[in-house]
């Protein structure tokens, strides 16, 4: 397997799959890591393929009780001193420099929450089923030392008790709920994945700041939430863009949300409602025109 390596990722369904057919992880809300122990030791790959091992000194520490030839993929999490996941403090441990990411470490230690094998001793874990992959996984981590950083991700067949954890766990740190299918191999990108994902989300209004596409066929609208962000919505359906287009008066030029996205500003103001993520991701779908 060569660095760095291509990671899977999951689509946005408005509910989880039902069948037998299905396991269902906790979504956190960390870093996405890939941890490489090679013969030479641990090398730690962000989602993006950034070599981020000396920003999580502490967790490269301990991938070395790993066998060499494992390659895992996980989330790299730190906790507050009341159990909540931070999503804050990784990313202020991801953003600092070696000596102060190492000072980081000694306030509050990470964990790495794997959820899949990509390789293992034996080789290329990839082409296996989920349940294979897991089996294992299950197996290699049994074999680290008690008090390892390195755990395995809940997970579980029963949609009840995953319905239960999406309910109840929120305010701890769990974004949502990934659904797996047990016979499907890991398949790197968004398409052709058989990784689906719910995320927490409130039903709201939004104004919306401008558009994509043009004004007579808009593809989606950046909005501005109630905490200030503008973020770009999900791609509007044809019975929503031809509703909300008579509506866009574009400014000159360009602006940007908060994640980048480049979109034409409007001047008229339209009110729309929204299922907006409650996470820091702020998944947006625009339901209705007001």
């Amino acid at each position: 397997m060569d660095w760095p390596v291509s990671v899977a990722l999951a689509r946005s369904v408005p509910e989880l799959p039902t069948g037998a057919d299905w396991s269902y992880e906790v979504k956190l809300d960390g870093h996405r890591m890939i941890m490489w122990r090679t013969d030479a030791g641990v090398r730690l790959q962000a989602r993006s393929g950034r070599d981020v091992t000396a920003a999580w000194g502490d967790l490269a520490l301990a991938g070395h009780h790993l066998p060499a030839g494992t390659v895992l993929d996980g989330e790299a999490v730190i906790t507050t001193e009341d159990g909540r996941i931070s999503f804050e403090a990784a990313q202020a441990r991801a953003a600092s420099s070696p000596t102060r990411a190492h000072r980081l470490a000694a306030q509050r230690p990470a964990h790495y929450i794997a959820f899949d094998a990509l390789q293992l001793p034996s080789g290329d874990a990839r082409p296996r089923p989920y349940s294979v992959r897991r089996a294992a996984l299950l197996s290699l981590l049994a074999e680290l030392p008690a008090n390892t950083p390195i755990q395995a991700v809940s997970a579980t067949t029963d949609r009840d008790t995953a319905l239960t954890w999406y309910n109840t766990l929120h305010h701890q740190g769990i974004e949502g709920i990934v659904a797996k299918r047990t016979t499907s191999p890991y398949r790197a990108g968004r398409t052709g994945t058989s990784w689906l994902k719910i995320r927490h989300a409130d039903t709201i209004e939004a104004t919306v700041a401008g558009f994509t596409g043009t004004a007579r066929q808009p593809r989606a609208l950046a909005v501005r939430l109630p905490d200030g962000r503008i973020a770009l919505s999900q791609r509007l359906t044809t019975v929503l863009a031809a509703s909300v287009a008579p509506r866009l008066v574009p400014q000159p030029g360009r602006a940007y949300t908060q994640g980048g996205d480049a979109y034409t500003p409007v001047s008229r103001e339209i009110v729309v409602e929204v299922v907006a993520g409650t996470t820091r991701h702020a998944v947006v779908t625009v339901v209705r025109l007001r």
